[in-house]
């Protein structure tokens, strides 16, 4: 028959002219009736597996031609898709996996992909035997539409029952098992988990290669991998591993530098002939160590410096390598571009950036700069970038740093009750302000900022009983030159009725009182020497302390009735090169300070003559002036163990001396060692609070009775506290938990000792008070570092046995 008329039906969005394309049949054209030509087109329609019904019909049939309709019937089309089974987080990650569009037909091949991917992405994380059902729902409101609903049902994941290596002779299976860090057999370890990850196991083998290449083995690789199965929830892992042969270093030779000598270049790779062939060492003593030889080159402005180690020989067990250099023409830093810093003024980021336009580049400026901008503490220190722009043609380099400011502005709003009376305090702490623009009101954003000095403003009482404020200004740049630091603090605290707090608060008396105030001015510096990490502070204090039948019960003061000034200089050397002020990962941080007043007894013998007997005036006409001289020791070593877990190791020591031996030791400045540091400011007197974990607070502080002897704990009520000397070490875990913009939070497990003494006669740097214990911390912009310990004191206090065991420790400000 001739085909007359082809027709197409029953589609609603295809377009005609494409099926009847797609048919291959043309008008005109001739076909058998019946015949094998309309059973192979119908079978090339259901193939494309866009349709659920297919028919074609001949109709109209004369003078020997025919027309034919080819009915179609689309297969609904998706309206919406719901997943269920599993958490709303997983269904978050699965829909973007599975890209499912609504308005796509929805075809047998679109449900086994649907089915193929989620399976496949749960296999992946262990789950061998989820189950996926999808269920079509036709849509009322929309013709030829259909909602799916993804039954997800994950089933529990396969555990490794055992693991067998095959083809290892050099290193044993036990040692193969420990390398695997996240893939483990079932054991008794409970810090093992058994549960299989493909993504840990494929990280796991590539530990298992990494091993033997670091141990000589260059040629090592696993050659299959394979599981079986002991039972539907229990599996075997088979890993066939090709050892090869064990290589060493041979003889290493330079081409192509100029500049260094081979001798130089050597002794920076740090690999002689004979040594256990390491490709990671290798790599390291190029390109990647801070002392490499690519740091050599780079921190002298070799910016396009290369070196490619090839294998010129390799003989029995022996590899000769030549170290070909391409040494370039040193770049010129041509641009240093800043973005990012939306709030921090461009003049506070300059001054801290060591690489600076027309000099050489230099990889270990970067690296400092780096450093210097996380240590403002206004940047997110992850988050600084610097992206050399470098320009081979030219000779020159463009360095960008890409910065992501922090609030690091901080509120204090905290209220407590304890021992019958209500403690309010508020604090706020401006770390990024700009005095200079106070007049300006268009550049109160709620306040005017940017240009780095800090104003701090606390206060705090409980109404009737204690009342305090603080105010205190750091300007960083004083003059905006040089970094020549300015400090200012200015306070006046008072107390009411030292009897006791209980009595002050039911009774409302403020006849009993001590206040204390006081001034000081700082100025610090930045040294060259030894080296630009180094800085010197000196500041020049005063504190005056007046007591008005101020009652001295429970060892709280040394008079009741009187006036005490206390006019000290103090001066600090500290080298801080921590890479970073919230969580450092590297670096060390020491000072040591001397804190004096002047010689007031000596100075008033050689003015009159007149050699007083201290030792026989009451307490309020010895300590009228007081003086005394303390040193202080602290150091902290900060060491990045593996990823981002880091050992901190901290040193500390106290030494409170006197000029007179008959006014004897000051009461003020004295230690009070023990607890989380966190004592009220109304109880310390001028006094150093130093934590110790483990412990209650100040319950590692000696006591001593008006004739200057030490008394045993348990007999030391109501007698003066006076640690003179003081050591504590500590050791501490640190891994973070999380990094992020809005918060740092990281755990931590801690070892510590220590002790206070009264003087040196009893000092025993060994004789310490030794504890343990675990704890969190969380840095938030808004409200600084907090933190929760808890600790176990080993070693009881006589008399105090309350005081030591477990303790729990609230901790507000910078880690102890």
């Amino acid at each position: 028959y001739e085909i007359e008329h082809i027709s197409v039906s029953g589609i609603q969005f295809l377009d005609t002219l494409v099926i009847k394309s797609m048919s291959g049949l043309r008008e005109g054209e001739f076909i058998t009736i019946p015949g094998n030509e309309i059973s192979k087109l119908i079978k090339k329609f259901w193939d494309q597996g866009l349709f659920s019904d297919v028919k074609i019909s001949a109709y109209n049939l004369h003078d020997g031609k025919v027309s034919l309709d080819i009915y179609l019937k689309e297969r609904p089309r998706l309206s919406a898709f719901t997943i269920d089974g599993i958490k709303k987080s997983e269904i978050k990650d699965l829909t973007e996996k599975l890209n499912i569009r609504t308005g796509s037909q929805v075809t047998e091949n679109l449900l086994n992909t649907i089915t193929h991917k989620i399976k496949t992405h749960y296999v992946k994380k262990g789950f061998f035997n989820v189950a996926v059902t999808i269920e079509q729902i036709p849509d009322e409101s929309l013709p030829n539409r259909v909602k799916l609903i993804i039954h997800v049902k994950k089933n529990e994941r396969v555990k490794i029952k055992d693991i067998y290596f095959t083809g290892n002779t050099v290193v044993p299976d036990k040692k193969l098992r420990r390398l695997m860090k996240k893939t483990h057999r079932r054991d008794w370890n409970i810090f093992h988990t058994s549960k299989y990850i493909e993504e840990d196991f494929a990280e796991d083998k590539e530990k298992i290669i990494k091993y033997y290449n670091k141990n000589g083995y260059r040629d090592a690789r696993i050659v299959s991998d394979s599981i079986s199965f002991f039972s539907p929830e229990r599996i075997f892992l088979h890993i066939h591993i090709y050892e090869g042969h064990k290589y060493f270093f041979g003889n290493i030779n330079w081409i192509g530098n100029t500049k260094y000598p081979s001798a130089l270049l050597d002794q920076l790779l740090g690999i002689k002939k004979g040594d256990v062939f390491d490709q990671e060492l290798l790599e390291k003593r190029l390109t990647i160590d801070e002392n490499s030889v690519s740091s050599l080159y780079l921190d002298n402005g070799y910016l396009f410096f290369n070196v490619t180690p090839v294998e010129m020989k390799i003989y029995n067990d022996t590899i000769d390598f030549e170290m070909r250099i391409y040494e370039g023409k040193q770049a010129t830093i041509n641009e240093v571009i800043i973005s990012g810093n939306t709030k921090t003024n461009e003049h506070v980021v300059r001054r801290e950036v060591r690489t600076l336009p027309a000099e050489l580049f230099s990889k270990s400026d970067i690296i400092r700069t780096v450093r210097e901008l996380a240590t403002l503490g206004h940047f997110e220190p992850e988050k600084i970038e610097p992206n050399p722009i470098p320009n081979p043609s030219e000779g020159t380099v463009d360095i960008e740093y890409r910065l992501v400011e922090r609030a690091n502005d901080q509120l204090e709003l905290s209220a407590g009750y304890g021992a019958k009376m209500f403690i309010g305090t508020i604090g706020l702490r401006f770390s990024n302000f700009s005095a200079r623009n106070i007049a300006n009101l268009k550049m109160w954003r709620p306040i005017p900022s940017g240009d780095g000095q800090t104003l701090s403003i606390r206060a705090q009482s409980n109404g009737s009983y204690y009342r305090s404020i603080n105010l205190s200004f750091v300007e960083p740049w004083f003059g905006g030159k040089k970094p020549n630091s300015l400090s200012f603090t200015v306070y006046h605290s008072k107390l009411s009725s030292g009897y006791n707090m209980f009595y002050s608060y039911s009774r409302g008396s403020d006849t009993n009182y001590l206040k204390m105030s006081g001034i000081s001015l700082g100025l610090g510096r930045r040294l060259q020497f030894p080296d630009d990490f180094f800085t010197l502070y000196n500041e020049l204090s005063y504190q005056r302390y007046l007591l008005h039948h101020y009652h001295t019960s429970y060892g709280s003061f040394v008079f009741s009735d009187g006036v005490s000034h206390n006019i000290n200089l103090t001066t600090t050397l500290t080298r801080n090169s921590v890479n970073s002020p919230i969580y450092p990962r590297s670096g060390a941080k020491f000072s040591i300070s001397l804190q004096a007043t002047p010689p007031w007894s000596y100075m008033n013998y050689l003015l009159t003559g007149n050699k007083k007997d201290y030792s026989q005036l009451p307490a309020n006409e010895k300590y009228k002036l007081i003086e005394y001289h303390k040193w202080s020791f602290k150091s902290e070593y900060y060491l990045k163990l593996a990823g981002d877990l880091v050992l901190m190791a901290r040193a500390q020591f106290g030494f409170l001396g006197m000029y007179n031996r008959q006014i004897g030791p000051s009461p003020f400045e004295s230690f009070d060692l023990g607890g989380s540091g966190m004592m009220f400011s109304y109880n310390l007197y001028g006094r150093e609070i130093v934590a110790l974990r483990g412990y209650s607070d100040q319950s590692l502080t000696p006591r001593v009775s008006p004739d200057g002897k030490v008394i045993t704990y348990k007999d030391y009520a109501g007698l003066s506290k006076s640690g003179n000397i003081y050591d504590k070490f500590t050791m501490e875990l640190r891994y973070p938990i999380t990094l992020k913009e809005m918060a740092t939070v990281y755990a931590l497990a801690f070892l510590e000792g220590g002790k206070a003494w009264y003087d040196f006669k009893s000092f025993n740097p060994f004789d310490i008070h030794r504890s343990a214990g675990v704890g969190l911390r969380a840095f938030l912009p808004m409200f600084g570092m907090l933190g929760f310990d808890w600790g176990y004191g080993f070693d009881p206090i006589p008399g105090l046995e309350s005081s030591a065991g477990s303790q729990f420790h609230f901790i507000i400000g910078q880690p102890l």
